[in-house]
């Protein structure tokens, strides 16, 4: 599945152009081209990078899988990596897709592996900013990079609204809640250690796009790309934070299942008290030696006496001390 825009002086021209085309325009200053290949296969890097005069490396980092988010240099063109974030509305667990760019002084490439990244959504982006098409390239990256935080942005709030809820279970008695709170946990460490590997390294993407040297971001379009390195910048920061409450919860977990234990050790304790005064009294009368009040009725209510009184009164400072 492919995608094609051409703005010239700053106006959307044609969308949705045959690919063949964009040698017409890839040459004019005034055009800025725009290319989105959905799971290209290997004919389909060759044509890009034969089309555009992109370096073998780039390519072959395009090709490769699980990249990490970076923004490389090259002599004609830049190669940038991100991912595409979006949380499961049913599961709640965190999908990462990765979407590669090549970034030349008049063309944008994006290549998009998988369905995470929501194409549709980009190009209402820059629908929605059409006074800002006139700044080339920068604006459609800006579009791209915006739509890509956001997601982050969103990811981050389903997590936080996620550990909110396991909060609220913390302190519950019952035993699937308990269990909710060991698997939500472990499932939430999971999704923040996936997200913090997508999230951490765009702050450096981020900055260096906005470098001068680079000359992609114009003087009107950097507050644009600050206001993206802001979301970044929250995002990096509330991810780490939910990361250190993610650790407090499953600490305060283990800390109520140590007090529970104790409890119940306390109460299985203060019973197994009570009832070895019976046993001893018991064990004393049945002794095969004469005492007083052997082999007579008042021997057996006195040990019986004994043993009622015993049991209430241990009873009585086991409930006043709360061991009960």
């Amino acid at each position: 599945m492919t995608h094609t825009r051409l703005y010239r002086n700053g106006a959307l021209e044609l969308e949705d152009f045959p690919v063949q085309d964009i040698s017409r325009y890839s040459g004019d200053p005034d055009c800025t081209v725009w290319l989105d290949v959905r799971d290209p296969g290997s004919s389909d890097f060759d044509m890009i990078a034969e089309e555009f005069g992109l370096h073998a490396l780039a390519v072959e980092d395009a090709r490769e899988q699980h990249e990490r988010p970076k923004l490389d240099r090259y002599r004609t063109h830049l190669y940038l990596s991100a991912y595409a974030v979006s949380t499961d509305p049913e599961t709640g667990r965190v999908t990462a897709g990765e979407v590669a760019a090549f970034i030349t002084a008049n063309a944008l490439i994006t290549i998009r592996k998988g369905a995470h990244c929501r194409i549709d959504q980009v190009m209402e982006r820059w629908d929605d900013s059409p006074d800002l098409a006139k700044y080339g390239v920068g604006f459609l990256v800006h579009g791209l990079l915006d739509y890509l935080v956001d997601g982050h942005f969103n990811a981050v709030q389903d997590l936080d609204e996620r550990i909110e809820a396991l909060e609220g279970l913390l302190f519950e008695d019952g035993r699937d809640e308990i269990r909710a709170v060991q698997r939500g946990s472990f499932d939430l460490r999971k999704d923040l250690v996936r997200l913090r590997r997508v999230v951490l390294p765009m702050r450096e993407v981020v900055n260096s796009l906005m470098r001068r040297d680079l000359q992609l971001v114009t003087e009107p379009m950097l507050p644009y790309y600050q206001d993206v390195y802001d979301h970044v910048l929250r995002a990096t920061e509330w991810t780490e934070s939910l990361r250190d409450l993610v650790g407090t919860i499953m600490e305060t977990n283990l800390t109520v299942q140590g007090n529970r234990m104790n409890l119940i050790m306390k109460k299985v304790t203060s019973w197994a008290a009570i009832i070895a005064v019976p046993t001893a009294v018991t064990g004393f009368y049945g002794q095969n030696v004469p005492y007083p009040g052997f082999d007579t009725h008042g021997g057996f209510w006195t040990s019986t006496g004994i043993m009622l009184v015993l049991s209430v009164l241990l009873y009585t400072t086991f409930k006043r001390r709360d061991w009960i």
